[in-house]
């Protein structure tokens, strides 16, 4: 996920011209709580999940099926198969699921979470380090909410 607060990177059509997720992020986030709220109580289907959300069906699978090669979820086959958590919803981080769908968290170019500097001013960069302390603390909250959180249980 790069984030683009305010347009700071340009108007190019292609960047965020806001600080905010995008549809896989959020909506991935709704339909793995709503498989914590079942969690236990078997596989739920993605239409189901569709349904209570007002997603669309194909939507979800694209979304289920980046969570499954992530390890967040596992796909249970037959006539009452769907999906259910990987692991206990306490076990799973909002920013596990956020990093699957989006990527890693980047307020600007120059901060790749990898430690190589991306920007040719990046060394001499006077904001680097502001923006590098948001993405931290954005990852920060992220990673330390889980699903059980967000229910309250």
């Amino acid at each position: 996920m790069t984030l683009n607060p305010g347009g700071i990177l340009g108007n190019n059509p292609g960047r965020f011209k806001h600080l905010r997720l995008s549809t896989k992020g959020r909506y991935g986030v709704l339909a793995m709580v709503e498989l914590a709220l079942q969690y236990g109580d078997g596989p739920v289907s993605i239409k189901e999940i569709a349904e209570k959300q007002n997603f669309s069906d194909s939507y979800m699978e694209q979304l289920f099926s980046t969570l499954k090669n992530a390890g967040l979820v596992k796909s249970i086959r037959g006539a009452r198969g769907g999906y259910i958590l990987a692991r206990d919803p306490s076990d799973i981080t909002i920013g596990e699921i956020i990093r699957a769908l989006e990527g890693p968290i980047e307020l600007a170019e120059c901060i790749d979470g990898g430690g190589k500097l991306t920007c040719v001013k990046s060394p001499e960069c006077v904001t680097r380090g502001l923006w590098k302390d948001i993405s931290d603390s954005i990852s920060n909250i992220i990673d330390n909410r889980s699903l059980q959180d967000l229910l309250g249980k």
